[in-house]
Order: structure tokens, then C-alpha cells, then sequence
């Protein structure tokens, strides 16, 4: 791996937006089709390039802190009254990336915050700047699309809506009528390759990191996953801290280890797609939601194959629950189709499960656990070797594993704390 890759920014929006996507079938595209409306909207009325990529950003990423599937329906419904914990939320997990934690953090903080202040208590109205307003009625009209209706018969109704209401400014209403009197802007707003769209015809910043800038962004995205619960929060800290390890002490080269440590993080992106109400279900599971569970590696892959660069990284990622004796999923790999990167990930990953508290059991001790993983190995599910290397090393993973939770654990704590002072 060079010491530094080029990352674009909509390969990587397209990643979180199709993850963000994923919990409810009625935000598919509303990422995507919020950022279309707010670039259009923003090219018409001048604003400067930089600030047409932050609010395109911002809008890809605007219900990033909506959590769970009820803040995900709430974020849709424009008649709640404030506060909008989701906007919060997500305001404090984009604080936690640099590259994202200025202009781009305010613009969602404040993006349900009507022009006229009326819902705005205690807010400096000079921290909101424009772009913020911008994502507000694209967000409205983006809510607005019904996809089992014909675009160009109800665009004229969005319209009059979007007029009639007194919350946004005006001169951003004048600037939407007249990007909205093109059919093309309408039949753009719902086509299934609307990413395709962004990328020909806006400018997105190519961002270019060296190793640690990319474990940056994978810290940014298991921040995404784990922060929804208490429960998940010091998952993927603890699988990067024991993949890492064991790939070092199986001989991985030291650019290797920096995969497996971005791959750690990533591993469990496709969660986002499994509503809290499963993941912190206290009971046993029955078999549809174990069903649902299982689809989660399946929709790592595909969040993570938006992101080109990421190849070697998504392969390891997603294969973590497959087996050696090919009864795994989602692909039904075997022996012959698992990578050593693929093989360490998932004895970590199991280690780290079962060596964790859930809401349904206590985390085991460490006979249960090599118990569980020779078994296992008995068995074809994971690789022999790699389970022993764990073993005749536990006190070291383990430890490493323990102090990266540990600090996962204080910035979950933190992040909590940010969110209920502001709240």
C-alpha cells in the first residue's frame, strides 16, 4: 500500500448514504436525492464551489444521527416540533471526523431549523449559515417525492407546498421554482442511478490520505455503527485491536496490519441496516430477526464496493462470517475461497463477541472462550492455526483488545454527554 491513496468524497458519501439508506425502505435515495435538490438549488443562486461541496456533503450525511428506526421516520416528518435529536447526534458524530467537523457539522446540526426562527431557542442565528436553509427545503421537497406517483403530475403540487410555507426563505423558494421548471430537474430527483447524476455534473474534492487519514475515516465510519448502543459501542475498537494483533503475530507485513486495522473497523458497517430494536433485544432472537441479522455482512460488502480503493479492505470486512467448511454466509465461501485477512477477522471477531457483555448474556471467561473457538475449529468453522496463535498469546490480545475498548468505552461516554448537554 503507498503511503497515501486518493479517496473520492462520492465514492465515500455513497458509502454512508447507501448505509444510511438501508434501515427503511422509505429513505432509499433520500440521501442522495436531498444533495442533488441542494446542489441545483445552490448553483442557482452563485454559491462558491467550496460551499456548494460542504452543502452536498452535509446533505448526503443529513440524517446521519438518526439512529434508530423511529429517529429515522421522525427525521422524515417536517411537523415535529424541536428539539431534533437526530440533528444533534449528528452533529457530534461529524465533529468527531476533522475534515467534516466545521461548516459541514453546523450545516446538519441546524438543518430542521426554520428560517424564521420561530423553533430556534438559544442559537446565535449567525452560527446558520445559508447552506443550512438550502438543505432544509430540500430535505422538505425530497420528502415531498412519492415514488409510487408520477414525478411530473405531483411537481407542480411540491411546488405550491414549498411556496405556501413560511419557513423557508424566500429567496431559496425563488431559486427552487426556477430549477423546478425543468422536467430534467424532476426526472434526475428519482433516477435509480441518481449518484451517477451527482458525480457528472457537480464537482466533488478528491481527498487524498496517507494510512492514518484513512483509519480516520474507517474510525469515523465505526463510530457510525457502534455509537447507536452501548452495547455495540466498543465492538469494532475490540475486533481492530485483536485482528491487528493477530495479523502481526501470523506474519502479516506491517502495510498489511494497517488493512486489517482499517477492515476491524469497517467490518460491521452493514448493522446500520438492522433496526436497534433487534440489536439490544434482551431475549433470544427468534428466527426472522436472526435472519434479518445475517443480511448485515452481506450489505458490508456492498456499502464498502462504492469505495474502489477499499477493495482488499471489503473482502476481509465482509467475509467474517463465512466458514471453512463452506456453511458460512452470505456467499457460502469454503477453505479454498477464505484469505488469511478473512480468517484472522473472524476468529477476532468472535472473540471479541463472546468475550463482550450483551443485553441477552454476560461476556464468557477465558476457558469459555477457548472453549467456544476449539470447538469451532473442530468443527471447519474457522481456521485451526489462528485460533492457536490467539491462545498461546491470549493475555497480550486480550489486553490490547481491553484497552481499546476501554477508550472506545470514554468516547462513547463522551460523545453521550455532548449530546445530552446540547440537547
Amino acid at each position: 500500500m503507498e503511503a497515501s491513496i486518493s479517496v473520492s468524497q462520492i465514492d465515500m458519501i455513497s458509502a454512508l448514504s447507501r448505509a444510511m439508506d438501508l434501515l427503511n425502505p422509505f429513505l432509499t435515495d433520500h440521501h442522495m436525492q436531498t444533495a442533488y435538490i441542494a446542489i441545483s438549488i445552490s448553483k442557482e443562486l452563485g454559491l462558491s464551489q467550496s460551499d456548494q461541496n460542504d452543502l452536498a456533503i452535509a446533505a448526503s450525511l443529513h440524517d446521519i444521527g438518526a439512529i434508530t428506526l423511529k429517529e429515522r421516520l421522525d427525521a422524515l416528518n417536517f411537523e415535529l416540533s424541536p428539539p431534533y435529536p437526530h440533528a444533534e447526534i449528528g452533529y457530534h458524530l461529524l465533529k468527531t471526523f476533522e475534515p467534516y467537523s466545521g461548516n459541514i457539522a453546523n450545516i446538519v446540526r441546524y438543518h430542521h431549523n426554520s428560517w424564521n426562527y420561530k423553533n430556534i431557542k438559544d442559537i446565535d442565528s449567525k452560527k446558520i449559515p445559508l447552506s443550512t436553509y438550502i438543505l432544509n427545503i430540500s430535505d422538505r421537497v425530497a420528502v415531498l417525492v412519492k415514488k409510487e406517483k408520477n414525478i411530473l403530475t405531483i411537481a407542480e403540487d411540491i411546488e405550491k407546498k414549498i411556496e405556501e410555507d413560511i419557513r423557508f426563505m424566500p429567496e431559496i423558494v425563488l431559486a427552487f421554482k426556477s430549477v423546478a421548471a425543468k422536467e430534467h430537474f424532476w426526472l434526475d430527483v428519482i433516477d435509480p442511478f441518481i449518484n451517477r447524476i451527482l458525480i457528472k455534473n457537480f464537482e466533488w474534492n478528491k481527498l487524498n490520505f496517507d494510512i492514518n487519514g484513512i483509519k480516520n475515516i474507517a474510525n469515523f465510519f465505526s463510530h457510525i455503527i457502534d455509537f447507536r448502543s452501548r452495547f455495540t459501542a466498543t465492538h469494532s475498537a475490540g475486533v481492530t485491536a485483536s485482528a491487528r494483533t493477530l495479523a502481526k503475530l501470523c506474519g502479516m507485513s506491517e502495510e498489511e496490519c494497517h488493512l486489517m486495522e482499517i477492515a476491524g473497523f469497517l467490518h460491521d458497517i452493514g448493522k446500520l441496516s438492522i433496526p436497534n430494536e433487534i440489536l439490544e433485544k434482551p431475549g433470544q432472537l427468534t428466527k426472522e430477526e436472526f435472519n434479518i441479522i445475517k443480511t448485515h455482512s452481506y450489505f458490508t460488502y456492498r456499502i464498502l464496493e462504492n469505495i474502489p480503493s477499499f477493495n482488499k479492505i471489503n473482502e476481509w470486512s465482509d467475509y467474517h462470517h463465512e466458514r471453512l467448511d463452506g456453511r458460512g454466509y452470505p456467499f457460502r465461501l469454503n477453505n479454498k475461497d477464505l484469505s488469511l485477512g478473512s480468517r484472522i477477522l473472524a476468529v477476532a471477531d468472535i472473540f471479541t463477541a463472546i468475550k463482550e457483555d450483551r443485553p441477552y448474556r454476560k461476556g464468557m471467561s477465558k476457558f469459555e472462550i477457548i472453549e467456544v473457538l476449539d470447538t469451532m475449529a473442530l468443527n471447519s468453522a474457522v481456521d485451526g492455526d489462528i485460533v492457536e496463535v490467539l491462545k498461546n498469546n491470549y493475555v497480550k490480545i486480550s489486553e490490547f483488545c481491553i484497552i481499546s475498548q476501554d477508550k472506545a468505552l470514554q468516547d462513547y461516554k463522551n460523545f453521550e454527554n455532548k449530546v445530552k448537554n446540547h440537547s
